[in-house]
C-alpha cells in the first residue's frame, strides 16, 4: 500500500486452519508481526475459531453475540452454559456442498464466517500498525484440505478472496503459504540455493522446490525459480486425532463392553468417540439423546468408571483442554522419549477426571504411520516429478508445529542430511514471508 508518495508499506496475513498471523514490513526495517491478547499475554499468532452465544435483552429476546480469536477461546472457557464454537473453517473450503451452518437459528455462509475472522484480523492490525491494512498478499496450501483437482483448488481460492474483499480488503494477493516460507528463510542467506521448503500447517502439509538468494532477488524472480509444488491434506491435526483415538479413547471407554440381556455388546457407540478427535465437536455432544446413551451406558458397562470419566468430559465440555493435554503430550513426544498424558479436571457435581496415561514416542510414531508414509510419498513425488536429486538440494527448511515431530523430521534428513535441514520461526514464517513476498512484487511494479 502507497502512504503518501515515498512510504510503501507490505502485508501478510497467514490465514491458517489453527492459527493467524499478520506481519507488516517497511522500507529498511525487518518484518513486524501483529501481537493478540490472551489471558493476559500477547502472543503473535490468533486461533482461527469463532464463538457465538446468547444473551436475553430486557425486552425478552434473545440476542446473539459473535467473537473471533483469543477472545473467542476467552469466551468460551468463561462461560458456564457453553454456546457455539466454530474453528478449522479453511478445512472446508475447497467443499461445493459445504455451503455454511445455522447459529441459533440463523444460517451463516461459509465465506461469512471466514469474513468475520479477517475482518478482527484486519482491525487489530490496524489499531497496532497505526495505519490501514487494506492490501495484503494472503496464504494459501498447494492443495486445500479435501481438494481432489485443481478446479477444487481454484474455488477454495474464490471463496477466500470473497471473505477478503467483504472484510475490506481493495486488494487480494494470494501466494502458496510454503513459497512464502522461503522468503523468510532468503532472508538468512548471502548466496543463491536450491531449497526444499516444508509448511505443515493444522490441515495440510505442503512442499516446493525453489530457487532464493540474493542473485535471486537482484535479477528479479522468474516462473521457473519455482520447480514445483506438492501437498497432502494431513498435518498437526491428524496426528492430535491419532493420540486421541490410540491412548485417550480407550480411557474413556472406547474399548470397552457392557451387558444386554445375553449379550457382551460395546459399551457406547464409536460414533461419539469420534467426536473428541476434533475439540470443537465436542459440544454437538452435550444433548438429551447422548446424554440418556451415556447413562444407560454406564450402568451396564463392565468398566464404569470409564464411561463416568467420558461423561464427565461431555457435560464439562472440556473438548478445548482435553486437546491441549493431547498437544502438550505431542510436545512432549518431540523432545524425550516416554512421557504421561495427563488430564485432570472437575466434572459435574463433585466428580473428578484423573488420567494419568502412560506413553512412549515409539507408541505415537506406530500411531501415525499412515500419515508419515503419505507425506513421504508427497516429498518424493515432488523430487521424482522435478527430476531433482537429494545431492542437489542445498537446504531443507521446515515450518509449522508438525516439524518438530521426530519421525517427521526423520523423512528429511534421511533423504537430505541432517546437516541440510533446519527450521526456525515455526509458527510466523509464512506470515513474514507473505509480507516480504507483498514487498518483492510492489518493487518489480
Amino acid at each position: 500500500m502507497r502512504l503518501g508518495d515515498r512510504e510503501q508499506v507490505s502485508f501478510g496475513i497467514d490465514f491458517g486452519t489453527t492459527n493467524c498471523a499478520v506481519a507488516m514490513v517497511q522500507p529498511g526495517k525487518e518484518t513486524q508481526l501483529a501481537k493478540f491478547s490472551f489471558r493476559g499475554e500477547a502472543i503473535p499468532i490468533c486461533r482461527s475459531v469463532l464463538y457465538f452465544e446468547q444473551s436475553k435483552a430486557s425486552s425478552g429476546q434473545r440476542r446473539v453475540h459473535g467473537y473471533s480469536g483469543p477472545e473467542a477461546i476467552e469466551r468460551y472457557l468463561d462461560a458456564d452454559e457453553k454456546g457455539r464454537l466454530i474453528q478449522s473453517l479453511k478445512s472446508h473450503l475447497s467443499s461445493k456442498s459445504l455451503t455454511g451452518t445455522e447459529i441459533f437459528g440463523r444460517r451463516h455462509r461459509l465465506e461469512e464466517l471466514v469474513t468475520r475472522i479477517v475482518s478482527d484480523l484486519r482491525r487489530k492490525a490496524e489499531e497496532q500498525f497505526k495505519r490501514p491494512v487494506r492490501r495484503a498478499t494472503v496464504g494459501r496450501p498447494v492443495r486445500f484440505v479435501g481438494a481432489e483437482s485443481e478446479d477444487d483448488d481454484n474455488y477454495a481460492v474464490s471463496r477466500l478472496r470473497e471473505s477478503f474483499v467483504a472484510a475490506g480488503f481493495e486488494e487480494v494477493e494470494f501466494e502458496l503459504e510454503p513459497v512464502a516460507a522461503a522468503y523468510t528463510y532468503e532472508a538468512t542467506l548471502d548466496r543463491d540455493e536450491l531449497i526444499l521448503i516444508g509448511d505443515f500447517g493444522g490441515g495440510t502439509s505442503d512442499f516446493s522446490l525453489l530457487r532464493v538468494g540474493p542473485e535471486v532477488r537482484r535479477r528479479g524472480r522468474r516462473p521457473d525459480d519455482l520447480l514445483g509444488n506438492t501437498g497432502v491434506g494431513l498435518a498437526g491435526d491428524a496426528f492430535d486425532a491419532r493420540i486421541v483415538r490410540k491412548l485417550v479413547s480407550p480411557a474413556l471407554g472406547s474399548n470397552s463392553n457392557a451387558r444386554s440381556l445375553d449379550k457382551i455388546l460395546p459399551a457406547v457407540p464409536a460414533w461419539i468417540y469420534a467426536n473428541l478427535e476434533r475439540w470443537h465437536y465436542l459440544s454437538f455432544l452435550r444433548t438429551n439423546n447422548v446424554r440418556e446413551i451415556l447413562k444407560s451406558a454406564q450402568a451396564r458397562a463392565l468398566e464404569p468408571e470409564k464411561i463416568h470419566a467420558l461423561n464427565a468430559i461431555v457435560e464439562g465440555d472440556l473438548g478445548y483442554q482435553l486437546h491441549q493435554a493431547v498437544q502438550k503430550t505431542k510436545y512432549e513426544l518431540s523432545g524425550q522419549e516416554r512421557t504421561h498424558f495427563t488430564f485432570r479436571d472437575g466434572g459435574p457435581g463433585s466428580s473428578t477426571i484423573d488420567l494419568q496415561i502412560p506413553v512412549s514416542r515409539d507408541e505415537f510414531e506406530t500411531w501415525i504411520v499412515e500419515d508419515l508414509a503419505a507425506i513421504e510419498q508427497s516429498v518424493d513425488a515432488l523430487l521424482k516429478s522435478t527430476g531433482i536429486k537429494p545431492n542437489d538440494v542445498d537446504r531443507v527448511f521446515l515450518t509449522g508445529g508438525t516439524s518438530f515431530v521426530p519421525a517427521v523430521r526423520r523423512i528429511f534428513t534421511s533423504r537430505f542430511g541432517a546437516d541440510r535441514t533446519r527450521g526456525g520461526d515455526e509458527f510466523t514464517s509464512v506470515a513474514q514471508g507473505l509480507a516480504l513476498s507483498a514487498r518483492a512484487a510492489h518493487a518489480q511494479k
